[in-house]
């Protein structure tokens, strides 16, 4: 796609919340809904999403993210994969983009508020310019397993962290199309699970954590099936870092 750099800069003031209503797709699992952009300089996402991720939540997807407003879902949403595509003749690829959600954000009847690469993805060859233009256009959207080549799911310290009295995670890297529901570490000389708090988005934390190396499960649910508990053991080194990633050596699909 050919960027027009005056469209990077334009941040778009999403002021008005009002939702939108929701039409099914001749598609099975697809809605209509709206989709508006935000400016960034490098037409990438922003590291201050709602959701937590940082650094990861800018160019995760090769930056083809956005924020959302009702599938938002108080954090859980964060991280969710999805189709989108743009409904204006002449003008959308068939394929659309595959975007990650990474923050929260509400505008004009709009369900997605795209960062400038995902918006100009959904364009046909030399239409995203155009596409540009409308600012709001009308998609399509379904809900999409996330794939990432070479990655297990992995739980990063969040910088706030504080070792070894307060610990801050965010599961990043999260594949298929399940939800994270909850969160629990092993304390082990107690033998019993500690639930760890939902602090926002995609962020669970927890004061005077367990010593030694960190055990997590977490509880997940797939398109609203009954949620069960995943282990992940001894992800968490003894003396752990903030700002670190984690591997647990494990794929959710």
């Amino acid at each position: 796609m050919v960027f027009n750099n005056s469209h990077c800069i334009i941040f778009l003031l999403v002021t008005i919340i009002i939702y939108p209503a929701i039409c099914y797709g001749q598609e099975s699992n697809s809605l209509y809904t709206r989709a508006t952009y935000y400016g960034s300089p490098d037409c990438y996402g922003t590291p201050s999403g709602a959701c937590g991720f940082g650094e990861y939540g800018r160019k995760i997807y090769d930056g083809k993210v956005s924020g959302v407003s009702r599938l938002y879902r108080n954090g859980t949403g964060c991280g969710a994969c999805y189709q989108v595509r743009c409904k204006v003749p002449g003008h959308c690829t068939d394929e659309g983009t595959k975007i990650v959600v990474t923050d929260h954000g509400e505008g004009d009847h709009t369900d997605f508020i795209l960062s400038v690469r995902a918006y100009s993805d959904m364009a046909t060859s030399g239409m995203a310019n155009h596409l540009l233009a409308y600012g709001v256009v009308d998609v399509e959207y379904r809900r999409v397993p996330c794939t990432y080549y070479g990655y297990n799911l992995m739980i990063k310290v969040h910088e706030h962290s504080r070792f070894c009295n307060y610990l801050a995670i965010v599961p990043i890297y999260q594949s298929g199309a399940f939800d994270i529901e909850a969160v629990e570490v092993w304390q082990a000389d107690c033998k019993e699970w500690r639930g760890m708090r939902k602090a926002y988005g995609a962020v669970w934390d927890m004061p005077n954590p367990p010593k030694g190396s960190l055990t997590f499960r977490v509880q997940v649910s797939l398109n609203g099936e009954a949620a069960k508990w995943v282990q992940l053991a001894d992800v968490l080194p003894d003396e752990w870092k903030a700002g670190i990633a984690y591997d647990t050596y494990l794929m959710l699909d």
